[in-house]
């Protein structure tokens, strides 16, 4: 019997030996969208572990709160056409191997006629969108509007009935530690319930800068499937709509992140009032401090936003803003990095005002801001474009295009010597026709990293040539 109990403690050692060396140095980290396109295997519950532990209290109550939002929260399902496997047959009658993909995720209902929430990407390329409910009714959904910067969509189902709806809470409020659910449908489990806390605000997720989002971090598992699930606190109000997991395998083991709920319920009413998201624009350009860059710029402050160029006839500089100011607040926000800049004036649409705190020689002013609509965009490498006139676009004899209104300086020289100048128009972007500032902005921001940048420029003499850049 000894040598068998040993035999058994062994083989556990050698089991568990084998496991950590797998987690520790085999597993690679991935920020992964917690959208399910295909249902994978459950995994037995004996071989799972959980990062996130209940206290043993009974002080904090989730009941009421998931009662009042698992019925909010739907699940959808993407059917759109792509490019499945060639057959012997498709080369023998040399057809198009197009074959219909689903993809499944979640949604909140808001409103008792049928709007519901959900994000872009579960909705992405949707010929057809169906919705079931909690009670296990289906309904196809119209497609209202999307932004793909915040990664937000609104959809609506047509219905006599009167839904049951979650409000929106106020995502600003939220505290690091606070207890949220999330709900959702992972690996198409409907109506699925998580705990956690809060382990972060204001996350940015792209290393590279160009899509600088403020997600609330949580630690609620969330898995594929959940994303355009509900977040909500303690009291069932929605405070972030979940979106992303922190993931070494494709399913959750420690974070999750969602778009805070002040951000989706300003682009939710700007597409129901406008058809588009209306942008409020500070006028500054700069970035973060550091230790390294505070040293470099010669400040002393190490957190907050530094001004390095205030724009032409924007908000900020009628208001007084200058080069070398440190953004410390605005309004009631602390602005410690970039995220948390962008994620409050995600907020704010043109003609809100907004109370400044700077840091200017040591001392700090508060300074009135009206935002204004963005007027301008800046594509790196070539510089800055801006709407044409009219007589501008007959002078090419053009009916679309952004004017180049300032070169980059870092790459003057070379554009005028191979004839492009301030005025020559850019008419498209890889292959897309441009006429608008936020039809750039969303080429831009929607490209990979790894696409290349392709642009077709009218010249101030008339002649048309395309770039590619890397």
């Amino acid at each position: 019997m000894k040598k068998i109990f040993s035999l058994i403690l062994v083989s556990a050692l050698g089991g568990a030996l084998t496991l950590g060396t797998y987690k520790l140095f085999l597993e690679e980290e991935n920020v992964v969208a917690a959208q399910q396109n295909n249902t994978p295997a459950l995994i037995p519950t004996h071989f799972a572990s959980s990062n996130t532990k209940l206290p043993a209290s009974t002080d904090t109550n989730f009941v009421s709160a998931a009662e009042s939002t698992i019925n909010t929260v739907v699940h959808v399902k993407n059917t759109a056409t792509g490019s499945g496997e060639t057959t012997m047959e498709d080369l023998f009658y040399g057809r198009q191997s197009q074959r219909p993909q689903i993809g499944t995720g979640s949604g909140v209902i808001i409103s008792p006629d049928g709007y519901i929430i959900t994000n872009n990407h579960v909705i992405d390329g949707a010929q057809k969108i169906e919705i079931t409910t909690n009670d296990n009714k289906t309904y196809d959904a119209e497609l209202i509007g999307t932004d793909a910067k915040t990664d937000i969509a609104l959809i609506k189902i047509n219905t006599e009935e009167v839904l049951p709806y979650t409000t929106f809470g106020d995502s600003d409020t939220a505290q690091i530690g606070q207890w949220v659910l999330a709900v959702g449908n992972p690996f198409n489990l409907n109506s699925t319930v998580t705990a956690g806390i809060i382990s972060a605000k204001s996350r940015d997720l792209d290393p590279s800068g160009r899509q600088t989002q403020s997600f609330i971090q949580t630690d609620a598992a969330v898995n594929p499937g959940n994303s355009g699930g509900a977040l909500v606190n303690t009291n069932g109000e929605l405070i972030g709509i979940n979106t992303a997991i922190s993931s070494r395998t494709g399913s959750y083991i420690g974070y999750s992140f969602a778009v805070p709920s002040n951000i989706a319920k300003k682009v939710v009413n700007d597409i129901m009032e406008y058809g588009n998201v209306q942008n409020g624009i500070l006028g500054v350009v700069g970035g973060a401090l550091n230790s390294k860059n505070a040293e470099g710029l010669g400040v002393e402050e190490t957190q907050g936003f530094y001004v390095s160029e205030v724009q032409e006839a924007s908000g900020a500089e009628l208001a007084g803003i200058k080069s070398g100011d440190i953004i410390k607040k605005i309004d009631h926000a602390k602005i410690n990095k970039f995220s948390d800049l962008k994620g409050f004036l995600s907020t704010k649409r043109p003609n809100d005002v907004v109370q400044v705190t700077v840091l200017r020689d040591g001392d700090e002013k508060t300074l009135a801001v009206t935002l204004i609509k963005n007027e301008v965009v800046n594509i790196p490498v070539i510089g800055t474009l801006k709407k044409p006139t009219q007589k501008e676009l007959n002078q090419f004899d053009l009916d679309n295009g952004l004017i180049i209104s300032k070169l980059s300086d870092k790459y003057r020289d070379e554009w005028e010597a191979d004839g492009i100048k301030e005025g020559s128009i850019i008419t498209a972007i890889n292959g897309v026709k441009v006429s608008s500032i936020e039809e750039v902005e969303s080429l831009i921001s929607n490209r990979s990293r790894y696409e290349p940048l392709r642009i077709e420029i009218v010249k101030n003499n008339g002649e048309k040539v395309n770039y590619r850049f890397r």
